[in-house]
């Protein structure tokens, strides 16, 4: 009995140091295991398809995407542009067809001076639209309304009640503002009367703070037919306004005009049918078809990440008892998923709103030109992912991603600076300078001195004002140049500089940067050796220890 005894201890020893290899080699596996799931995450997807020999489906839809893209924007584009011409040319065209002498003056450099001259351009005006049908050489028509055209509206705004006396420096106002109009039709015949003896209309200068002329004039954009689609019809409702608001006997005039684009009543092209504009909406339906099966994988990705982030946050609270950092929880989170999400939303959201204008429900092309440019130039800009794949390239998009917290924050500092600048500007050299005249005006005339652009016309469009002015335009321009270009720019280069120089020493030395690259790097498994075939493991299985020792 005393001789077992020692062999009993013997045999519970040899047991117990079993069990603790047992333990520790089970406890190896799940941490090796866990590595190399974490290494396949983050592989590109040529290394998984080596891996696993999963083909790379969302590469492969990705590249499509890029193609079938930009072939819609410039298709697009060419239609969006017609139209766009066309309104410029029109409102051209009413400029000439309407004001009196007009030759192509700058914007806003058109006005009248004396009473005169206002009543002479009103009648001009009249008697050309009263005529249009024998002086334009476009397809303009009148505007009808239940077989009648619509008629030409004159409305004059001015102060309710006035007296006013510039010689003794009184006055007595109503700021209350009224409203009279009378309406011309086409039919009517003015002769060589005026509008004052034909339709007893005056005007007060006192009081008169501005004459708005109403017209309607429809026509047809005839040249889409050689694009190979259908015309569409226009309706230009078109104001004259002749501004009397500052009262400093300067009458400035101006022609606007907002555009109703429809589909004609009644059309017919000869040898041709709807076939391109099938073919055009068959298009587009690909086009949302491929974004949303895009959208739809990359969501599913950008989820798996987040649930993996969470995995390797508890198993390294659990094995290592250590917190992951911000920065490292963020890798989980693909910045390119992100961006292809974005550009895949943008893209269903303008090729709906092409449909719509193509079949004439819609004429939004300003929303859906702006959808589908965003979202082409997300696409272009998510090819460098693909760049990012080759080591050489790869060193960009590295240097971007670290450098842009710091460019952020000194972009910060130095808007404060700009800020600064543009509102002093504004102020002091605003009422002398065309280009401190409004507050944007003035943050993009310093922005473009920042790149050196247009500096000499900015000092010397000051030369002739006061002197006091002129010394304080000379410190201010002289200072903010030096500044910016001196010091700014020259720090915001150095940042990124400093940035590319320490990536480009990390992959020299190949360091691990963060707890998340050091540890996947000590898995040694190539995407060829075999060993990523199996499946991947069920999360319980690596977050809690006590399910796997006991």
């Amino acid at each position: 009995m005393e001789d077992s005894q020692p062999l009993l201890r013997s045999e519970e020893r040899r047991q117990n140091c079993h069990y603790r290899w047992s333990t520790h080699t089970l406890e190896s596996k799940v941490v090796e295991d866990f590595r190399r799931r974490l290494k396949y995450f983050f592989m590109n997807p040529c290394e998984k398809y080596r891996a696993r020999g999963r083909k790379p489906w969302k590469l492969m839809l990705q590249i499509v995407k890029i193609a079938i893209i930009t072939i819609q924007l410039v298709s697009f584009g060419l239609s969006n542009e017609m139209m766009v011409t066309f309104k410029d040319e029109n409102l051209m065209t009413f400029r000439h067809l309407f004001l009196k002498g007009y030759k192509d003056h700058r914007l806003g450099s058109y006005a009248l001076y004396t009473k005169a001259d206002v009543y002479d351009h009103i009648d001009y005006i009249i008697n050309r639209y009263i005529d249009l049908q024998n002086l334009t050489v476009g397809n303009l028509a009148y505007e009808r309304a239940d077989s009648e055209c619509t008629p030409l509206s004159v409305c004059q705004e001015f102060y309710r009640n006035s007296s006013i006396d510039p010689g003794n420096g009184t006055f007595d106002i109503d700021p209350h503002i009224d409203k009279d109009c009378i309406s011309i039709y086409p039919a009517q015949l003015f002769g060589n009367r005026s509008l004052a003896t034909h339709f007893n209309f005056s005007l007060d200068f006192k009081r008169l703070l501005s004459v708005n002329i109403y017209l309607t004039l429809k026509t047809i954009n005839l040249q889409t037919v050689r694009h190979h689609e259908l015309p569409d019809c226009y309706d230009f409702h078109i104001m004259i306004m002749f501004d009397n608001r500052a009262h400093s006997g300067k009458i400035k005039v101006d022609v606007k005009n907002d555009v109703r684009i429809y589909e004609c009543r009644d059309w017919n092209v000869e040898g041709t049918s709807g076939k391109n504009d099938y073919l055009l909406l068959w298009f587009d339906s690909v086009v949302i078809l491929a974004c949303f099966t895009s959208l739809v994988l990359c969501t599913r990705s950008v989820i798996n990440g987040i649930q993996l982030q969470f995995e390797f946050n508890i198993f390294f609270h659990a094995y290592y008892n250590k917190i992951v950092t911000w920065s490292d929880r963020m890798e989980f989170v693909n910045g390119w998923y992100i961006l292809i999400i974005v550009s895949d939303t943008l893209t269903i959201a303008g090729s709906a709103l092409k449909i719509g204008i193509q079949t004439k429900f819609l004429t939004n092309y300003d929303v859906c030109s702006i959808l589908l440019g965003t979202a082409t130039m997300l696409v272009w800009v998510g090819v460098i992912r693909y760049l990012g794949f080759f080591r050489k390239y790869n060193i960009l998009i590295l240097t971007l991603r670290a450098a842009l917290p710091n460019v952020i924050r000194f972009c910060c500092c130095a808007a404060m600076i700009y800020l600064g600048y543009c509102f002093c500007g504004w102020i002091v050299l605003g009422p002398y300078h065309d280009k401190f005249r409004t507050l944007d005006r003035v943050t993009e005339c310093l922005f473009s001195l920042i790149n050196g652009d247009d500096m000499y016309a900015t000092f010397l469009n000051m030369r002739d004002k006061s002197y006091m002015v002129w010394l304080f335009s000379r410190i201010y321009l002289y200072s903010f140049i030096s500044l910016f270009i001196y010091m700014v720019l020259s720090l915001f280069i150095a940042l990124i500089t400093d940035t590319y120089e320490t990536i480009k020493h990390h992959q020299q030395d190949k360091v691990p940067v963060s707890q998340l690259q050091a540890f996947i790097a000590e898995c040694r498994d190539q995407p060829e050796s075999g060993r990523y075939q199996t499946d991947e493991e069920p999360a319980s299985c690596c977050l809690c220890p006590c399910c796997c020792f006991g």
